[in-house]
């Protein structure tokens, strides 16, 4: 299982490996984190998507969010509010509130960080709830491994237990094994109506299209690459068929484990916009199904290079807003699958999407009021005019 995270502006390649549970340690502290140059000013996430805009039309309230990864740092300032109580898989009877590496800690924040006073960084979906797995600590760092390891068992349990209490599932994590008993959650998750949000790894082969990565190639999963700044794909995302969206993942702004703000880099901390994003989504439009929160994602992103799909692009930059209040047509959210070699359904070609109001929803009969307006003006128009001309009248300046 791979991860990349970054502490300070340094990226640190790490691996968390997966292998038979390891017995778990008792100890109930961590080491403290590296200190590092704190991020200042708004995040260029934030500023891409405009989240005060975003922030009085959804906020996430009443959506719980898994967080499949390293645990999540319950103290950390901006995110203690949101944080429940989930399940620890390292050390029996944990609850998944302590992160030892960070990582999960970064991921959450950019779901659920909330707003702090003389803080511009605050997560996509601040009320959000964010339920938190402890799976694997592991990493090799330099070559050298370090932290609690975990098992490709602990996280297919996580997905199970967290598609019984989560309506969106994120899994900043990866492996290049078919493992039949995360196969079996994921589907299992699917089946629950949950939106599962996968990274895509960051372990790509400058020579041509990569391996599977797993769960993002698992059918109904939405597999996320990372963008920069530029929207130009970070050269360590993989490529693939399992490439749904793409989102910022280069120098992203996220809460630090035990001490204010930090940069990480990877598709791990792309992820979680996606997730984010999904959340907004069930909100706005309660009783939405699964594979219709990805179709909206998918069919409302941005444009990236190389067209709709490309390998490292997928179908685009996620777009929160849009995927939130456009009104997409019925063809466009006809269930479907993500993942899996096919991203999740898309409109129509041809179709045009339509831009919703925030302040109200448009419903049909308005729409046909309109239409039967607009041909009535189009009939007196084609009755009125020949005659005007005929009295030789002329159509006025604009």
């Amino acid at each position: 299982m791979r991860l990349i995270r970054a502490v300070a502006a340094k990226v640190l390649l790490a691996t968390l490996a997966l292998a038979p549970a390891a017995p778990a340690h008792a100890d109930a502290t961590c080491a403290p984190s590296a200190p590092g140059p704190v991020p200042t000013g708004t995040p260029w996430a934030q500023v891409r998507y405009d989240l005060r805009q975003l922030s009085v039309i959804a906020d996430g309230h009443g959506i719980t969010v898994a967080v499949v990864d390293s645990g999540v740092d319950a103290a950390a300032p901006q995110s203690a509010a949101a944080v429940a109580g989930g399940m620890d898989l390292l050390t029996p009877g944990g609850t998944g509130q302590r992160d030892c590496v960070g990582h999960g800690t970064a991921v959450a924040s950019i779901i659920a960080a909330a707003p702090m006073a003389g803080v511009d960084f605050v997560g996509l979906a601040p009320k959000a709830r964010i339920l938190p797995y402890r799976v694997t600590e592991r990493e090799i760092v330099d070559g050298r491994p370090q932290g609690q390891e975990g098992s490709t068992d602990a996280v297919a349990r996580a997905v199970r237990d967290a598609a019984d209490h989560a309506q969106v599932i994120n899994l900043s994590l990866t492996q290049s094994t078919n493992d039949p008993r995360l196969r079996a959650a994921v589907a299992y998750a699917v089946s629950r109506d949950v939106v599962v949000v996968a990274a895509v790894g960051n372990a790509h082969h400058a020579d041509g299209i990569d391996p599977p990565s797993y769960p993002a190639a698992y059918p109904g999963v939405i597999g996320v690459g990372a963008v920069d700044e530029n929207g130009v794909r970070v050269a360590q995302s993989q490529v693939g068929p399992y490439v749904c969206v793409v989102a910022p993942g280069a120098d992203v702004t996220v809460a630090a484990r035990g001490r204010g703000l930090t940069t990480a880099s990877g598709t791990s901390f792309a992820a979680p916009f996606v997730s984010a994003t999904a959340a907004l989504i069930r909100q706005y439009h309660p009783g939405i199904h699964a594979d219709q929160v990805a179709a909206r994602i998918v069919a409302t992103t941005d444009p990236a290079p190389g067209g709709r799909p490309d390998p490292g692009y997928g179908y685009g930059i996620l777009n929160p807003y849009r995927a939130v209040t456009e009104n997409l047509p019925t063809g466009a959210l006809n269930r479907g699958t993500a993942g899996g070699g096919a991203a999740s359904p898309l409109p129509p070609a041809g179709a045009r999407v339509v831009a919703l109001s925030p302040a109200g929803r448009t419903t049909p009969l308005l729409l046909a009021a309109g239409a039967v307006l607009l041909a009535l003006l189009i009939l007196g128009a084609a009755t009125v005019v020949p005659r005007g001309a005929a009295r030789h009248w002329r159509p006025g300046p604009n």
